[in-house]
């Protein structure tokens, strides 16, 4: 979920020390060392692309169960094989100047070096829940960065309409594994025998 930075205002405010500053004027002027500081210092989800920042709005509950559920059920499989699994406020640089902080991210070997404390250099896997507020970031813009930051598997959950569409890699470009419907089980290419039910997520409660 996203607060287009065009649209509405962007402050930095600090009451307790008498400051307010309008940050919306250093759009496509901000430094990746500045957007790392900032979020450093701040529990909002912000999300940086070629000097522009992008405010991420509070999740929903509905938003935060199937999160949640997806988390427990990535979980239960893929650290029992070593690998590791977390999920947002986390930063995934999608190259130098670009950062997403996907719902879920997933390495299959924790030992990979692209798992780093501060943001991870890369994932194996990501996941996003569908945005109602612009659905086109999850649906057609983040398919294309996470492309170039080359992560074999892409899922889409859309509670807009009750799919999950499975994204896989191909020749740097996602093509559709499958997008599974209520009364399908979606079912990863990358994790060999792992599948959700779509039902259960987005009845989950």
């Amino acid at each position: 979920m996203a607060v287009d930075a065009q649209a509405f205002e962007l402050k930095l405010i600090r009451r307790a020390d008498g400051i307010e500053l309008d940050l919306l004027p250093l759009q496509g002027l901000w430094t990746e060392a500045q957007y790392l500081k900032l979020t450093n210092q701040t529990n909002h989800l912000i999300e940086f692309s070629d000097g522009e920042i992008e405010v991420l709005p509070m999740p929903t509950s509905g938003h935060q169960v199937i999160l949640l559920l997806l988390y427990e059920l990535f979980r239960a499989i893929v650290q029992r094989a070593g690998g590791k699994v977390l999920v947002a406020p986390l930063r995934l640089q999608v190259r130098p100047g670009k950062f997403r902080e996907p719902d879920i991210l997933m390495l299959r070997n924790a030992g990979d070096p692209r798992y780093q404390d501060a943001f991870w250099l890369g994932a194996d896997l990501v996941v996003e829940i569908v945005s109602p507020d612009r659905p086109e970031r999850d649906l057609e813009e983040k398919p294309r960065d996470y492309a170039e930051a080359g992560i074999p598997e892409y899922w889409i959950v859309n509670p807009l309409n009750t799919t999950i569409t499975v994204l896989v890699l191909e020749d740097e470009t996602y093509v559709a594994h499958g997008v599974f419907q209520r009364g399908d089980r979606a079912v990863s290419k990358l994790l060999d025998g792992f599948s959700v039910s779509v039902e259960e997520v987005f009845d989950a409660r």
